[in-house]
């Protein structure tokens, strides 16, 4: 009889190479994926279930339960079930099952956490911060007012290549999520210290004959998203701001500071990247939160 679990996994390597096909998602994402399923193949292996057309509802569950047991956050079980919709939705398609077991499973309710947003004034206390006397402190603040002119992902920073950046038309040609490419406009201030520190700093780190990767490390390597980081949370608190500050503390404020300015929701979609309009609308929320802060202070009878 053939072993149960490599008709699991030969199942979930066919569905991975499928959807890398037809989606022509990332690695990473496909790595999140094959991380999700296998992990509840494993589960449904200690179940008893053998094959991927005999688990049930009742098992899937049976595993949300596990899950929470366990700790894991309602984010994070919704988005693991999420990958096994596309799993069974997948096994429909080749009709090895006559209906999906999560058809009738509601994901679980999590709740919408605003992202805490610096104000301009922090903003600027935050850029200020890095020593641009220094090479590593020029490529710090080049680094950070970059990330808040053009609301760059952690990701999409560290791996920026010198061949992305446009300095004469003054934009930056990003890789997103899923691979896709966006152009997106690099300010004044951002262009000048981009170009401060790729003149006068990265020829001293980079030690290789041949670096791509506009922002290096010390030992002239690419910076990692570990140590990106670790440098915005040390100059957040060197500035004393009073809140947790993160790469996307940066991106959260771009998008709130240009739909408080006016800016059309569907621009800040382009320029973040956002595939679905709803992962932008997020903002949408502390825009109005900032309009009626401006309402009690302005209106007589507010």
């Amino acid at each position: 009889m053939e072993n149960s679990k490599n008709i699991w996994q030969e199942t979930i390597d066919d569905y991975l190479a499928f959807i890398s096909v037809e989606k022509g998602l990332s690695k990473k994402t496909l790595e999140a994926y094959s991380k999700d399923l296998c992990q509840f193949s494993a589960f449904m292996e200690k179940a008893g279930v053998r094959r991927p057309e005999d688990c049930k509802t009742s098992h899937i569950l049976e595993w949300l339960s596990h899950l929470k047991r366990k700790g894991i956050t309602a984010l994070s079980s919704s988005r693991k079930l999420s990958s096994l919709r596309g799993f069974f939705k997948y096994l429909l398609l080749e009709e090895r099952i006559d209906a999906s077991p999560t058809s009738v499973i509601g994901n679980p309710r999590v709740g919408r956490r605003l992202p805490e947003v610096l104000s301009p004034e922090e903003v600027d206390r935050l850029l200020s911060m890095p020593d641009t006397k220094d090479p590593i402190g020029l490529r710090d603040r080049a680094i950070l007012e970059t990330m808040y002119s053009c609301g760059l992902r952690a990701t999409e920073t560290v791996e920026l290549l010198m061949d992305q950046i446009d300095f004469d038309s003054s934009f930056l040609k990003i890789t997103g999520k899923g691979e896709k490419e966006r152009i997106v406009p690099l300010g004044k201030e951002a262009s000048y210290w981009l170009m401060e520190y790729v003149k006068k700093a990265r020829p001293s780190l980079q030690k290789r004959a041949k670096a791509f990767h506009c922002f290096l490390s010390a030992r002239g390597k690419p910076l990692t998203r570990q140590r990106l980081w670790q440098i915005i949370k040390g100059y957040g608190m060197v500035a004393g701001l009073g809140k947790k500050i993160h790469p996307h503390s940066l991106r959260h404020s771009f998008a709130t500071h240009l739909l408080e300015g006016g800016a059309d929701i569907r621009a800040v979609q382009m320029l973040l990247g956002h595939s679905d309009i709803s992962t932008t609308q997020i903002y949408t929320h502390l825009d109005i939160g900032y309009l009626r802060s401006i309402y009690k202070r302005f209106h007589p009878r507010s």
